[in-house]
C-alpha cells in the first residue's frame, strides 16, 4: 500500500477510534473494523476482482481499501451513498489518498441508484441500512456473474437487524453462504449458480 493511502486510512482509524471512544458524536463516520477492512483487501485480491460495488460508502475508509485491492488489476469501484454530506467526505477521502480516479461515487437511495447501474459486478459489499440488505441482494444478484462474491457487514453486531437477510442467503440453492467472524461479522456469499 502507497504510504499516502495508508496515511489516510491511519487518519479515518483514529477518528474511528474517538467515535466508539464517545469523543466524536457527529457526524459518525461509521467505519468498518480495521480487521475486516484488512481481510477484504486480500479477498479482494486473491480473487481478482475489477468490477466493485459498494453499498454504503460513509465516509470512505471502507471505500478506500475496495479501490486500493483492486487497482493493481485495472479494477473500478462504484459506491453508492444516500447522504450527500457523507458522499462528499468521501470525495475528499479518495483525492487525498490518489484513488478519486477509480471510484465513482453515486449519491442517493440504493433502492433507486442499483437498478440504473449496469453490471455484471464481480464483488458487492453491503454497509448500508441492516433492515434493507435483503433488498440491496435482491437488486444486485442480477447484476453477478457465477463466481461473484457479496459480502455484508454487521452480521454478529446487529443480529436481529440483519436475520432476515442471513436467512435469505442460507436458504437460496443458488448462493453459497459462511459468517466470518472477523471486526463486526462478515458473511461471505458466494454466486454458484
Amino acid at each position: 500500500m502507497e504510504p499516502r493511502i495508508a496515511e489516510v486510512i491511519a487518519e479515518l482509524e483514529a477518528r474511528a477510534r474517538r467515535e466508539r471512544a464517545g469523543e466524536i458524536t457527529e457526524p459518525r463516520m461509521w467505519a468498518l473494523h480495521p480487521d475486516a477492512a484488512r481481510f477484504l483487501h486480500v479477498l479482494i485480491q486473491a480473487i481478482r476482482a475489477t468490477r466493485l460495488l459498494e453499498i454504503g460508502t460513509s465516509f470512505g475508509y471502507s471505500t478506500l481499501w475496495l479501490a486500493d485491492a483492486t487497482r493493481p488489476n485495472g479494477g473500478r469501484v462504484i459506491t453508492c451513498e444516500i447522504s450527500a454530506e457523507r458522499a462528499a467526505a468521501a470525495r475528499e477521502t479518495l483525492e487525498r489518498a490518489g484513488l478519486a480516479d477509480i471510484v465513482e461515487i453515486v449519491v442517493g437511495d440504493a433502492e433507486e441508484t442499483i437498478p440504473q447501474l449496469s453490471g455484471p459486478f464481480d464483488f458487492v459489499f453491503i454497509d448500508a441500512d441492516k433492515p434493507r440488505y435483503p433488498l440491496f441482494l435482491d437488486l444486485v444478484l442480477p447484476k453477478l456473474l457465477p463466481g461473484s462474491v457479496v459480502v455484508a457487514d454487521n452480521i454478529l453486531s446487529h443480529a436481529e437487524a440483519v436475520a432476515s437477510y442471513v436467512k435469505r442467503v442460507r436458504e437460496d440453492p443458488a448462493l453459497e453462504t459462511i459468517t466470518v467472524p472477523i471486526g463486526s461479522g462478515l458473511e461471505i456469499t458466494l454466486k454458484v449458480g
